[in-house]
């Protein structure tokens, strides 16, 4: 009796995965429940993270400005910005995006940019970071 419920347990099993995959435009994937983000880091001329205003990322694609959600509650160390997280994945190309970062230093008032090439897209489970720096300094 055990064997038969068993066996009618996995049958289910598959016809329900069966189902699910073929709802699917992204074929088989499975994907982790972790969250990522990227974020680039702004230091001053001793290495120090920088006091930054007008921070800015703007998705050279689109000529829209990203806005990490994880940002918005997130206490971030001094010069620590979250620039995408997978929240933002739907806005990004699969192939990658060119992220434009701009800061101002709150204390030079020098502007400084960088592009950072990030992928997401409808079938990705995480953004991925594909090129660019990760530290922007200012003189």
């Amino acid at each position: 009796m055990k064997k038969i419920t068993l066996a009618l347990l996995v049958g289910i099993t598959l016809l329900t995965c069966k189902k699910n995959k073929a709802t699917s435009d992204c074929g088989d994937k499975i994907c982790t429940e972790e969250f990522a983000s990227i974020m680039i880091k702004f230091v001053d001329n001793k290495g120090g993270g920088a006091e930054v205003k007008d921070f800015n990322v703007i998705n050279q694609r689109t000529g829209k400005r990203m806005i990490a959600n994880s940002s918005i509650s997130t206490s971030t160390t001094r010069g620590v910005f979250i620039i995408v997280d997978d929240q933002n994945k739907l806005d990004l190309s699969e192939q990658g995006d060119d992220l434009k970062i701009t800061g101002t230093s709150a204390d030079t008032q020098q502007t400084k940019s960088v592009v950072v090439k990030v992928s997401g897209g409808k079938c990705a489970c995480h953004i991925v970071k594909i090129s660019g720096p990760g530290q922007i300094a200012f003189n």
